[in-house]
């Protein structure tokens, strides 16, 4: 119960959850829907349907609104979990999924352009597979048009990443070095998934990715897969100068983690005006005692926490006075 709840409000903020991007794992197992309300600042409702047939739909203030992404920014949320550890440790697809929550809540334009190339390289995917061609002049015309618009996305995409990453750094590596005692220095290092040959240049990058496209056709014409783009981005940490993915000790992984989310908090706040609703699920299981004194002391009086944990003895500080308790009891 306590999980779903933090959950609620991260997909009610970003519409994205960290556990799952079907909505099929998102509702109850005899249920044919599921649907989250919430009540925020002026006095505004947000709600959105999950379906399990028929994807989902997104109301403000009982209107049903024709983009889902318009429903991203009157509420806005940093999760931490457990799973978070694998930011650092796990495969790239943890550390895309992470870039391209934080780019969505910035610019939630952002949803729409990732739509657009998921579905992009879907249907090219499945152009190759099961789709046979007259010719090879038809062939390439029509893959020809493909690529013209996944470069373009893909530019788009890549300048937004990269951007967000920039402004980050310094922020997560200041968190970085004082969670460490400085004797730690952060850098991150965007990987892309194409060649970003030059300035930076929507016009450079496009062609340049439309390029490359077309000297990995004859591969990709075998194997049915494409292997530039945005689907192949990832995102390295070092610290000292040392992968932490490969070197990086338990504590310094856990350490980065928290400088990264830290970063995300202060990085909105300073957009927006506002801070964000900072979401802990459990999360100071993970933490040694000195690493969860310094994160609540951290955020503790200065953001609105939802904090869900199984013993509240665990919790010190004077912000746990001044905070509000609920139990969760289970039943069925």
């Amino acid at each position: 119960g306590k999980s779903n709840l933090l959950e609620s409000v991260e997909l009610l903020s970003s519409l994205r959850s960290h556990r799952s991007n079907r909505n099929q794992d998102l509702i109850y197992w005899d249920q044919e829907k599921a649907t989250l309300t919430a009540m925020i600042e002026d006095d505004q409702k947000l709600s959105l349907e999950l379906n399990r047939k028929g994807g989902r739909k997104a109301f403000k203030n009982e209107r049903l609104l024709t983009r889902q992404s318009d429903l991203i920014g009157p509420l806005r949320s940093v999760g931490f979990s457990a799973l978070d550890l694998e930011l650092i440790r796990g495969e790239p697809s943890f550390r895309r999924h992470w870039l391209d929550r934080l780019v969505q809540q910035i610019e939630p334009i952002y949803s729409d352009l990732m739509s657009r190339y998921s579905r992009l390289l879907r249907q090219r995917t499945q152009l190759w597979r099961n789709f046979s061609f007259e010719s090879e002049k038809d062939q390439n015309i029509l893959i020809d048009s493909f690529d013209m618009q996944m470069a373009l996305v893909s530019t788009r995409i890549h300048r937004r990443r990269r951007r967000i990453l920039n402004r980050l750094l310094p922020i997560a590596s200041s968190w970085q070095k004082h969670l460490s005692d400085s004797k730690e220095k952060l850098n991150i290092v965007y990987l892309p998934g194409s060649k970003l040959e030059g300035e930076e240049s929507e016009r450079l990058w496009r062609e340049s990715i439309e390029r490359q496209l077309l000297d990995m056709r004859s591969e990709e014409k075998l194997t049915g897969n494409c292997r530039i783009g945005p689907h192949r981005d990832d995102v390295q940490f070092l610290v000292n100068g040392v992968d932490a993915r490969r070197f990086g000790s338990a504590g310094q992984q856990r350490t980065i983690v928290l400088a990264l989310k830290l970063a995300e908090l202060e990085l909105i706040k300073t957009l927006y005006g506002k801070s964000p609703i900072l979401l802990l699920d459990d999360v100071l299981a993970e933490l040694d005692p000195k690493r969860q004194l310094l994160l609540l002391d951290a955020v503790g009086q200065k953001h609105q926490c939802l904090i869900s944990a199984t013993h509240v003895e665990s919790f010190e500080g004077e912000w746990v006075r001044n905070s509000q308790l609920m139990q969760l009891d289970s039943f069925g």
